[in-house]
Parts: structure tokens; C-alpha cells; sequence
């Protein structure tokens, strides 16, 4: 996989705002969350459009993190404000309305990701109920949670996890894996037939350096995860707990810096706010897109556009991927 070096990173878009969060369809486009407040679309011939921007009452303007294509064309973005949460529904003609705000009977903190299943179940995570949210870059805590959307509702079906990043559902909707930033960890969850997580799990357990955030599948069943900080892209196979280093972008005084802080307690949003690299600015979540999906796309929280790979592994189709039938 020769490909897969940072001497082979190029670039698209510009001007975007922390683009954390990135989808790719099967014409071509690519939707990039926007913290202007919405989705920025990036198609197939290097068009821009941006969607939403406008105030929502009492919160100003969405901080887009995770999003999600519906089959309508609209999104879901999971808003990571400074100390306000919840799922909204971002339009293309640029109308914003709450889809999401409360769980049980409490409002949502600041929200981290969402994700569409293959069986229509939206899975959304909080990475911690800690305020302000940089409280929750320990070890020692371990205060997210999972929320599942099906026809029953909205519920929490999975909570103590040490801050609860991406989440991924296997395309025959059995499993969850799910990204565990700041305890290391990658786990999986059996889905039984009445939705619930069980059979809780570690996959894979990380070390100096690698803090998992972003998560995908290859075709062979492989997992494809981003580390902030380090910028390193790893697979995973969960069925050995193997991870490999594909690629890694970072320098060791840097890490040496993060690690010495994170290792005290003593980790804060300075730690995320800057990146000694060549090429990656803090990549954060990855997607496999392009022909044959063959092409890896990723979101990061410091740059102004969206970083490119081209593979030659195949990821899975996710559930939007079809949703797209125009290129512009």
C-alpha cells in the first residue's frame, strides 16, 4: 500500500471551518461538517456550496461535528457547543430545526457524533457530561455515553465509556465498534434483536501517542481508524485485536508534550489546538470514497480543506452512499 504516505497527501476544498466530519457518495461529492454553522458540499467537479449558517434560537450558530445524510437529501449534525448539545437538521436550502435535544428527560451536552446505519438506526455519541469538556481528557474518567434513534425512540444504550468518539455498525447491523478517545480503546457491542448494545468489549487497546477518534470498515472487515494528536492512521482487525501503523505524521516532541500532560491529568484544549506535522492538521475522521471507494478522505481539526489518499483497499458502503443522484 505504497500509497498510503504523507508524501502522497494532496488537498481539496479551502476555506472550510474545522472540517472534523466528512461523507463521500457514489457520485462523486463530498459533505464536510462547517463550524460557519452547517455542511459544506465539495462536488465531483470542485464545486462549493455551503448549507445552513443561520442563528438557532439560543444557541447562536451550530457547531457542526459528526453529520449524517439522510435519504432526503438533509443532515443530521451532532452540535458540539461549549456548553449545549443536540442533533440538528441542517437543510439545503439552508433551514436549521432541532431533530434531537433531550434524553431522558435531561438535555444532551455537547454532542460528538451521528451515524446512519444500513437499518435506518441513528446512533449518536456525548464523549463526556464533564463541563467544560477538556475535564474529560483523563484516564480516569469515563463519563460518555451512547444514544440510539429507531422506531421505539430515543434512548441511552451504552454509558461509563471513556470518552465515546465515532462509532461504526457493520453493514448487517449486528455489531458496533466504537472509539473510546482518552481510555485508548476501540470496543465492540453485539446488537441484539431489540436494538440494545451487549457483550461489551475491548478490540483494541492503544498506546503513547494514539488517541482514536475517527473510525471506518474496509471490505475484508478490517477497521480504519484517524488518532488526533499524532495524526496516524491504523487498521484494526477485530476479530485478532492486530492494529497496524499505516502512516503517521507528527513529531516526537510533540507527542513527548501531549503524553507527559495526559499522563499527569493535566491535558487541555491546548493539546488539541496545535499539531507538529508536515502535512495532516490533526486528521480526525477518515472516509472511503472515489472509484470503487478506493480513495481515503479525511476531516481534521485545524485545517481549511479535506486531506486525500488513494488506496488500493476497498471501504464498505455506508448507508448514505446511494443517497446522492446529482454530481452539482
Amino acid at each position: 500500500m505504497s500509497s498510503l504516505s504523507i508524501n502522497n497527501v494532496e488537498f481539496l476544498g479551502s476555506g472550510l471551518v474545522r472540517p472534523e466530519c466528512v461523507l463521500a457518495t457514489k457520485a462523486g461529492n463530498l459533505y464536510v461538517s462547517d463550524f460557519r454553522g452547517g455542511v459544506t458540499k465539495i462536488s465531483s467537479s470542485g464545486h462549493i456550496q455551503f448549507m445552513g449558517g443561520g442563528d438557532v434560537d439560543g444557541l447562536g450558530k451550530l457547531k457542526p461535528n459528526g453529520i449524517c445524510m439522510l435519504a432526503d437529501g438533509s443532515f443530521l449534525v451532532a452540535h458540539l457547543g461549549d456548553d449545549s448539545g443536540g442533533i440538528y437538521r441542517v437543510y439545503r436550502d439552508n433551514k436549521i430545526e432541532p431533530f434531537l435535544t433531550e434524553i431522558e428527560g435531561k438535555a444532551l451536552p455537547p454532542t460528538n457524533f451521528i451515524m446512519l446505519d444500513h437499518q435506518d438506526r441513528l446512533w449518536i455519541t456525548v464523549s463526556t457530561r464533564q463541563s467544560p469538556r477538556a475535564n474529560g481528557y483523563r484516564r480516569d474518567i469515563a463519563d460518555g455515553f451512547i444514544v440510539l434513534v429507531d422506531a421505539r425512540g430515543a434512548r441511552i444504550v451504552a454509558d461509563n465509556i471513556g470518552y465515546t468518539n465515532e462509532v461504526y455498525v457493520t453493514r448487517d447491523g449486528q455489531t458496533l465498534y466504537a472509539n473510546a478517545t482518552f481510555a485508548r480503546q476501540t470496543l465492540a457491542f453485539d446488537i441484539d434483536d431489540r436494538n440494545n448494545l451487549c457483550n461489551r468489549r475491548i478490540v483494541a487497546q492503544y498506546e503513547k501517542g494514539i488517541f482514536p477518534d475517527g473510525l471506518t470498515m474496509d471490505e475484508s472487515g478490517v477497521l480504519w481508524i484517524t488518532s488526533i494528536v499524532s495524526n496516524s492512521i491504523l487498521k484494526v482487525d477485530p476479530k485478532t485485536s492486530r492494529v497496524d501503523l499505516v502512516v503517521q505524521d507528527v513529531e516526537e516532541s510533540h507527542v513527548n508534550w501531549v503524553e507527559d500532560a495526559f499522563m499527569l491529568g493535566e491535558m487541555n484544549s491546548t493539546h488539541l489546538s496545535t499539531a507538529k506535522s508536515k502535512v495532516f492538521k490533526n486528521i480526525s475522521s477518515l472516509a472511503f470514497g472515489g472509484l470503487e471507494r478506493r480513495t481515503l478522505y479525511f476531516g481534521c481539526l485545524l485545517g481549511e480543506s479535506v486531506a486525500i489518499l488513494n488506496g488500493t483497499v476497498a471501504g464498505e458502503a455506508p448507508a448514505h452512499w446511494n443517497f446522492d443522484s446529482k454530481t452539482d
